[in-house]
């Protein structure tokens, strides 16, 4: 992609996969995704068969829990990455090892649900690198999530296959890699508590910049202003899904699969202000994370000849606790060299 080309985010429509395409289709639909991948990063996903009453009872369920009072909220704070997280408790940046101008500056106030290690038994799983759920008394809430966490999961797991076949792999591939996945869903919402005092002069963010950390996100969101992806030239460019999509990136494993042919795209969620306030914005986001035990080592057919492995092999455990201690604790994450060089790159020339 040249400064010359307009940025767009591509479409691809991956009913092939999610019905009964031919062999003919499939192939064109993967395809169609390699050059997504490999020329963004993100990628607006149709024909994913999500039914619509599913993504209505989630925004229900968000709405419900999310315009409770800030005090009832904080009743379901707990350790490690389930449930609540308030307003300016995370800092997205340092998940690259990259300090913020403000630290606990991002503003997002987050529900995450996720796999537990009790859904994989005999395997001698520890809830320590899951997590379990807690649950909001609040009427609809849980059966809502869960039936959308399921059609989500069921996506994630049909992209895999697609990336499967476009990078030439066997069909099964991401199996080894994905059968007890660490799968979390994180619910967000943009918005100040009423009452709120902010100046909005360029220091507020709603999301700071950070890539995600696993194989693949399927991200519902609103159609308002705020996510922004970071294209090969540097630049930041919004985005906001079409009609009837669901928006997708790659994550930091899926980019060490493939020595950064597939990269990892940086994005970040700037505050949509309308009229000199802040505009509610709502997104879900389910990352597929892998195994908590596997290893992630770039692909045979993407090593680079000249420089060798891009990449040192990973413990999907690792790189995944690195992460959250750079977001959750401030503990800036070293090993994201590449990552953050983008970062830092995007931040000369804003």
């Amino acid at each position: 992609m040249t400064d010359t080309q307009p940025f767009a985010v591509p479409v691809v429509d991956i009913s092939a996969w999610t019905g009964d395409g031919s062999p003919e289709e499939r192939a064109a639909a993967a395809a169609a995704m390699d050059e997504a991948c490999s020329s963004v990063g993100f990628v607006q996903i149709l024909g994913h068969r999500v039914p619509d009453e599913a993504i209505a009872g989630l925004t229900e369920a968000l709405d419900a829990f999310f315009l409770l009072p800030l005090e009832e909220k904080r009743a379901y704070v707990v350790t490690g990455n389930r449930g609540y997280s308030p307003p300016k408790s995370e800092s997205l940046s340092l998940s690259l090892g990259v300090e913020s101008a403000s630290r606990m500056n991002d503003f997002f106030e987050a529900y995450n649900v996720g796999a537990e290690a009790r859904w994989y038994p005999g395997l001698g799983l520890s809830e320590d690198d899951y997590g379990i759920n807690t649950w909001p008394r609040v009427e609809g809430f849980r059966g809502r999530v869960e039936a959308y966490f399921a059609e989500a999961a069921r996506v994630a797991r049909t992209l895999t296959a697609v990336f499967a076949d476009a990078l030439g792999q066997p069909s099964d591939f991401f199996d080894r890699l994905t059968d007890h996945s660490i799968d979390v869903m994180r619910m967000n919402n943009y918005a100040l508590p009423e009452g709120t005092d902010v100046t909005l002069d360029g220091d507020l963010i709603g999301m700071g910049e950070h890539t995600d950390f696993g194989i693949v996100t399927v991200l519902w969101a609103d159609q308002v202003a705020g996510l922004q992806v970071l294209g090969r030239d540097q630049r930041w460019h919004d985005v906001e899904p079409i009609d009837g999509a669901l928006l997708v990136n790659l994550g930091d494993l899926t980019a060490r699969l493939t020595n950064d042919r597939w990269m990892s795209t940086l994005h970040r969620v700037k505050p949509p202000v309308v009229d000199g306030t802040i505009r509610r914005r709502r997104s879900v986001a389910f990352f597929h994370d892998g195994n908590v035990d596997a290893v992630i080592e770039t692909l045979p057919t993407h090593l680079d000849a000249a420089d060798g492995l891009a990449y040192e092999p990973i413990v999907v455990r690792d790189h995944i606790t690195a992460k959250l201690a750079g977001s959750r604790q401030l503990k800036a994450n070293t090993s994201a060299v590449r990552e953050a060089a983008r970062v830092l790159a995007a931040q000369a020339g804003d």
